[in-house]
């Protein structure tokens, strides 16, 4: 089991959602990955930390402000929130929620890339992020996709100190390598696939044990399917929203780790 005991600055830890319903998006995802998820208690807003087979792989919460768009966050791990405020700052990049302390769980905070794609930070103390990934109901790869990949890949460089790298093919993809591996990915948005309305974003891809399956389950329990179940290098995935318009990915296999 890919279990997960701490994390490398610069590597994506966690992923959460904010939704207007949040015990509807608890069933919805339990229904289709297995997590189990109950609202947490009113000191942390409610927020539920979802686990599988017993380890925290994701969290979801209510919405705080209903204007606010529903999305999978990917939160980039740090071992100082201030000192990296400063790093994104100087890097080009903007932030839009300064931090904040998490009881004794750890520091969060969230930013956005010079191309506009939104991220949380988190520094870990009590909570490292996702103790589980790379398996059926779990994190399997958090990937930006960039309208200003150059820029991106730039940012995230200087920003975390992260290593960056072309990846071979005929698509414009780099890897954010972290100790000489890939910890994530930057993909060049073009149109299409992409609509030209579509900004900047980080993508969250969950491992499953059937793609074709688990794209079924999710569009009969009222999720929209954006991208057919295909086959590709790294294993036979699709892109769907949930029934909120929160967009994600699910992927079989994934040969590299999250």
């Amino acid at each position: 089991m890919p279990e997960i005991t701490a994390y490398t600055p610069g590597t994506p830890c966690w992923v959460d959602l904010m939704v207007p319903d949040q015990q509807a998006g608890l069933d919805f995802y339990r229904d289709l990955f297995g997590w189990q998820g109950e609202p947490g208690p009113a000191e942390t807003g409610g927020y539920a930390v979802c686990t599988y087979k017993g380890l925290p792989v994701a969290g979801i919460g209510p919405t705080m402000d209903p204007a606010t768009p529903t999305v999978w966050t990917t939160y980039l791990s740090s071992a100082d929130a201030d000192a990296t405020v400063a790093a994104i700052t100087k890097a080009g990049g903007q932030v839009m929620m300064p931090p904040m302390d998490v009881m004794t769980l750890g520091r969060m905070f969230v930013a956005a890339d010079p191309a506009g794609a939104v991220f949380g930070v988190w520094e870990p103390k009590d909570f490292i992020g996702a103790q589980l990934v790379n398996e059926a109901g779990s994190i399997a790869w958090n990937e930006c996709n960039s309208r200003d990949i150059d820029a991106s890949a730039g940012f995230y460089a200087a920003a975390f100190g992260v290593g960056v790298e072309d990846m071979p093919g005929e698509m414009v993809y780099k890897t954010l390598q972290v100790g000489g591996r890939p910890v994530g990915g930057l993909n060049k948005m073009t149109d299409p696939p992409f609509d030209p309305a579509v900004p900047s974003h980080w993508l969250t891809y969950f491992c499953v044990d059937d793609t074709d399956s688990t794209v079924d389950a999710g569009v009969k329990r009222g999720a929209n399917l954006l991208m057919p179940a295909a086959d590709t290098p790294f294993g036979r995935m699709a892109v769907l929203s949930d029934p909120w318009g929160a967009t994600f990915a699910v992927i079989e296999a994934m040969d590299a780790p999250a």
